[in-house]
């Protein structure tokens, strides 16, 4: 009897817990890969030479189609900031937010959120970008809260060229959200997961309403294999779609 009456006070518990909407950004809450803008702005204002731009470029055409190790390229990625000041990058990356990113928000986003919102959902940004450039987008867009790679500094608030914490990116992007449930009583089973891309791939298994949106090719075929909601964020009045 006691383990029936435990049950019982469990799935009550469960069924109080909030459910929560994750959004990836590139591709996802916005039309482009951020990380392309944000090579390009680097190369123009002297940060990177032409060489490291084209490498940059180079990677992210094979991320939108899962053929690189994205671990191992975001890794040395930061380790060329390894020095700079915590606040002069936040600062920096704040403007080129602003200024290139933020008009790129998909119509069928904004719909989606505010349809969230309405049935109070938080909504969280999921992504392997920068703390700095979720910080920004959880401000301007008015999101709940951000999970995203996070950088180690050194006691002087620099940059040590590593990361605190594991990686924002595949399985890494589980681990957060896992520990963002449940600190904020979140039923992550019954959460919503937005992506455009096959390394979400463990994160839309994760939840039980997996939502693809604009899909790279592979993803696409997954998630019409697996019968997921696939949607055209390009359209608004695709935003609300799937969302009880």
């Amino acid at each position: 009897m006691a383990s029936i009456e435990q049950e019982r006070v469990e799935n009550q518990s469960l069924a109080k817990r909030k459910i929560a909407a994750f959004f990836d950004l590139d591709r996802t809450l916005i039309r482009v890969n951020s990380g392309t803008l944000y090579v390009k702005h680097a190369f123009r204002h002297g940060r990177i030479s032409l060489w490291t731009a084209l490498q940059g470029f180079w990677y992210l055409s094979l991320y939108h189609f899962s053929l690189v190790d994205m671990d191992r390229v975001l890794k040395k990625a930061i380790e060329s900031y390894r020095g700079d000041p915590d606040q002069s990058l936040r600062d920096s990356t704040y403007r080129w937010f602003a200024q290139e990113v933020v008009q790129h928000l998909q119509p069928g986003a904004e719909v989606a959120l505010a349809r969230h919102r309405a049935l109070g959902h938080p909504c969280v940004l999921l992504t392997s970008s920068s703390c700095y450039a979720a910080e920004y987008a959880r401000q301007v867009w008015s999101l709940d809260d951000w999970l995203a790679n996070r950088f180690a500094l050194d006691e002087e608030g620099r940059l040590t060229g590593d990361f605190d914490g594991p990686l924002c990116h595949g399985e890494g992007k589980v681990i957060w959200a896992e520990r963002w449930a449940k600190e904020h009583g979140v039923d992550l089973d019954g959460s919503f997961f937005y992506t455009d891309s096959l390394t979400d791939l463990p994160m839309l298994e994760r939840v039980k309403n997996p939502r693809v949106v604009n899909p790279d090719p592979r993803l696409r075929r997954e998630a019409t294999r697996r019968g997921w909601v696939i949607l055209d964020w390009k359209k608004a009045e695709e935003g609300a779609k799937g969302i009880a």
